[in-house]
């Protein structure tokens, strides 16, 4: 039978009956009730076969930090087929359909966090933001000190009512974070709701402290209490404007009463608390595979961040899958601001557009690809002098899944 690609006209609970199929793993009626409060209806993509949901995309408008500004970025998400359909060639035909939508309307970068990431490769998503995860015993809590840590209060307050305030300082600090999204009214509902927590029959319901100094709020941290084979603190965010705030929160987090250990899941790479404990080797971390992102338009997304150091090259990409990217462009920017064009001209660098999409937040760098062979240098020197444009002074982090 011919399987047909185009826009989802259909309601939740047919999107839901694919979805449980695909994913094997069925949630709570509250946890798709908040995945459905943030679906973006009109942004689905979807395969059938005689009338029948047999595959799905779709994806949210999110306006993304990049290094030096803002984009709007395409955030794929619900991706499944159903499991009799599979290695057909659906998934395919729907990446493909997805991501000339996006460029229509304007959005010079995909991402997505991966299910299985060995799949988003061949699509052209690099990964681009990697996190930790952590559990710290209680034994191994002690920091060492952080100037002005005593003068932070900690205090308990209701999450729904202090989300507005939270959420506020959140958005503030996701500026300058490459790969945070701002959280409209919808999403910062969605960071308090129960669908993204795992074996909810365990969990208390959510708690939330903030940390402030004069009156004024300088952090906050979501967390859980769970009891499994051990009870322990499941910590699901921690912002704070300063070192002292942020510590402060995580003396709270590391100190339980009657739980045994702190688990965190994601903590940014680079956070404070992986130096600040005196035993490095207490959180256990284990690097987890976090946003990936696929440019859809290459002009557009290298000239719409900045770079660390003044940039002129020509790097050919390589696009197998999205044939308007393939060819050389000619990158020309700085500290200020950058343009990017197509031209003719020899090509400085060659990389594929999974390899572009892997660094264009910062991380990894171009050198590291290059030394793994990934990259081809045409000129020599420019290489390391690209690498040094792209870098941040901040890993990207995505501190909410999509």
């Amino acid at each position: 039978m011919a399987i047909e690609i185009g826009k989802f006209a259909g309601e939740w609970a047919e999107l839901l009956e694919l979805l449980d199929m695909a994913f094997s793993a069925p949630w709570t009626d509250e946890q798709y009730e908040s995945e459905r409060r943030i679906w973006e209806p009109d942004r689905s993509i979807v395969a059938t076969e005689e009338g029948q949901l047999v595959g799905h995309t779709g994806s949210f408008m999110l306006p993304m930090s990049v290094p030096g500004g803002q984009l709007p970025v395409a955030g794929v998400t619900m991706v499944g087929v159903r499991p009799t359909h599979r290695r057909r060639g659906i998934l395919r035909d729907l990446m493909r359909a997805q991501l000339a939508e996006v460029r229509e309307a304007g959005e010079p970068l995909a991402a997505l966090t991966a299910s299985e990431p060995v799949i988003y490769p061949r699509f052209g998503y690099g990964l681009a933001a990697d996190h930790q995860e952590i559990v710290v015993p209680k034994g191994a809590r002690a920091l060492r000190p952080v100037d002005g840590i005593d003068d932070v209060r900690i205090r308990y307050v209701d999450a729904q009512e202090s989300l507005a305030r939270c959420a506020e300082l959140r958005n503030r600090l996701a500026l300058d974070r490459p790969g945070m999204f701002q959280h409209d009214e919808s999403w910062q509902q969605y960071t308090i709701s129960p669908t993204v927590v795992s074996n909810i029959a365990q969990a208390s319901r959510l708690r939330c402290v903030v940390a402030e100094r004069d009156g004024e709020l300088t952090g906050f941290a979501y967390y859980r209490t769970k009891r499994a084979d051990k009870g322990y603190v499941d910590v699901q965010r921690v912002h704070a404007v300063d070192l002292a705030s942020h510590a402060a929160l995580w003396r709270y987090l590391l100190e339980p009463d009657l739980l045994s250990e702190t688990h965190c899941e994601p903590l940014a790479s680079d956070d404070p608390l992986l130096d600040l404990l005196l035993d490095p080797r207490a959180p256990g971390a284990i690097t987890r595979d976090g946003l990936w992102v696929r440019p859809v338009d290459v002009g557009r997304a290298l000239a719409g961040r900045t770079y660390a150091r003044d940039v002129d090259v020509v790097i050919e990409v390589v696009d197998e899958f999205l044939p308007w990217n393939a060819g050389r462009w000619h990158l020309t920017g700085g500290t200020d601001g950058a343009a990017c064009e197509q031209v003719q001209r020899a090509a400085d660098l060659t990389l594929d557009v999974r390899d572009l999409g892997a660094v264009y937040l910062g991380r990894p760098s171009l050198a590291r690809l290059g030394r793994a062979g990934l990259i081809a240098e045409h000129t020599p020197g420019a290489l390391a002098t690209t690498s040094q444009a792209f870098s941040t002074s901040r890993l990207p982090f995505l501190d909410t899944g999509f």
